[in-house]
């Protein structure tokens, strides 16, 4: 069921996901949205279908479409906007939020409606996979396999994510990859982790590719090989302190030609939501196809990133010294 929006001269929508993060904060929020009726104009949307037939049906009303909840929510709002003029905005309700973060989206309304008000916006890459699109991080791996056991958790919120993730990775085997790069086989090995990624972080600052940026034309891979667990410590160090690309177990792909990923493993996650995709798997990049919204609080900065040792240049595909 969704609610009818506040159609007034307001340039944002926001679009709320009532189950989104833990229910009280949620709960808040949806009264602040409540509460300021008269200055802004939302609605509730319970689903995707629900969510994707709002917009279309509002889409020549408002200049900015904000996402009010998860990394779910703003994946599902954004592939609504890809290749347009509407900018996308994020209220971060989720457990993660790892692409909000990047962009300085805070948990505040009266900010928001202030950044709202100057309409500004970047323009950003959007990955494709096979037919979906990725707007921050998408893989295979630890991180895909806790997406989808969490996805079947009724608790939400960053702690059972914690402790889900510990129980995952005491239990985690490695799996099989093939990967080609322009139609050149330049990885077949076994991973922990393959991480596909157009931003920095997972969510909670949690930055598992430090070199990557939304607007550079790039697609960034972040492969890890299986390591003794008891070091998986240090790993959540580097993780936390953007120096995951420092460890020998740690290879960085960086190119803007097609990926094709050929694994039996098919439990992947786009956006930190579970997905089971057969076959080969095909990434391209989509350059500058999103509008999001410029933020006072956001730390993106449009400078050239230093590339590290470990890299594969594009156009290059030899092979990575570690």
């Amino acid at each position: 069921m969704k609610r009818k929006a506040h159609i007034n001269c307001n340039k944002a929508l926001f679009v709320l996901n009532p189950t989104s993060g833990v229910p009280p904060v949620n709960f808040i929020v949806s009264k602040e949205l409540e509460r300021r009726k008269n200055d802004l104009s939302y609605c509730k949307s319970m689903n995707k279908a629900a969510t994707g037939t709002l917009i279309k049906e509002n889409f020549n009303n408002y200049t900015v479409f904000v996402a009010a909840g998860g990394d779910g929510t703003v994946h599902t709002v954004a592939s609504e906007l890809v290749g347009s003029n509407k900018i996308l905005g994020v209220l971060p309700l989720g457990s993660g939020n790892g692409f909000a973060k990047e962009f300085g989206f805070k948990m505040n309304v009266r900010s928001l409606l202030t950044d709202i008000k100057k309409a500004e916006s970047t323009d950003i890459d959007v990955i494709e996979i096979n037919d979906k699109l990725c707007l921050n991080v998408a893989g295979i791996g630890l991180d895909s396999f806790v997406a989808h056991s969490f996805n079947e958790l009724k608790l939400r919120g960053f702690l059972p994510y914690v402790w889900l993730t510990f129980k995952t990775f005491l239990l985690l085997r490695p799996f099989h990859v093939k990967i080609k790069v322009d139609g050149k086989e330049i990885i077949s090995e076994k991973l922990f982790v393959l991480t596909i990624a157009n931003t920095r972080q997972f969510g909670n600052n949690a930055f598992i590719a430090p070199l990557a940026k939304p607007n550079d034309g790039m697609i960034d891979i972040v492969l890890i090989r299986p390591f003794p667990k008891i070091l998986g410590t240090l790993f959540i160090i580097r993780l936390f302190t953007k120096r995951i690309n420092k460890s020998k177990y740690v290879r960085h792909i960086t190119t803007d030609k097609e990926i094709v990923i050929e694994t039996d493993e098919t439990r992947f996650h786009i956006d930190g939501e579970p997905i089971d995709l057969y076959g080969k798997v095909v990434i391209r990049i989509k350059k500058e196809v999103l509008k999001v919204l410029k933020t006072s609080h956001s730390k993106f900065t449009t400078s050239t990133p230093f590339i590290s040792p470990g890299t594969i240049h594009p156009n290059k595909t030899s092979k990575i010294n570690i």
